[in-house]
């Protein structure tokens, strides 16, 4: 039996859209990265970018448990010496939360040229409007997410 790799004329993308308010981010972040891999489809390829596009609306709505918020840093480097700049999530939650969302989604994706072309099928927005209503997504119910709070 031979090794099944699906061609780019197999790959059907399809739109989701899902409601961030009140979930816990990692839970999120692991359904959304599956959904863009593309791992619940029966064409699954670990090599091919098989998944679909995940727009996620109520970023700023995302919860994170036991005090992780505060806890927790966010890096970045400016590439030069000593240019390491650390924020708290909660900080950065506050302001860009877009970005929180995103840097979880991101770290459970393949790292290359494959995650970042997955990751450019993720739309995250702060509030509860997105601008793809013509592409006609299917809104997904993500109950596991919710916090027990």
């Amino acid at each position: 039996m031979r090794t099944f790799s699906p061609k780019s004329s197999d790959i059907v993308r399809e739109w989701h859209t899902i409601d961030a308010d009140g979930l816990v981010l990692g839970r999120l972040a692991t359904e959304v990265a599956s959904l863009l891999r593309g791992k619940h489809k029966p064409i699954f390829a670990p090599h091919v970018d098989t998944g679909d596009h995940v727009i996620v609306v109520n970023a700023a709505k995302v919860v994170l448990t036991s005090g992780k918020a505060e806890r927790k840093m966010a890096y970045r480097h400016s590439g030069y010496p000593g240019g390491l700049t650390t924020t708290s999530v909660a900080t950065l939650l506050a302001t860009k939360p877009e970005e929180v969302v995103r840097r979880a989604v991101g770290g459970m994706l393949p790292k290359g040229t494959l995650g970042r072309q997955m990751l450019t099928k993720l739309k995250v927005y702060a509030g509860p409007d997105h601008p793809h209503a013509a592409q006609m997504p299917k809104l997904r119910a993500v109950e596991h997410a919710r916090s027990a709070s």
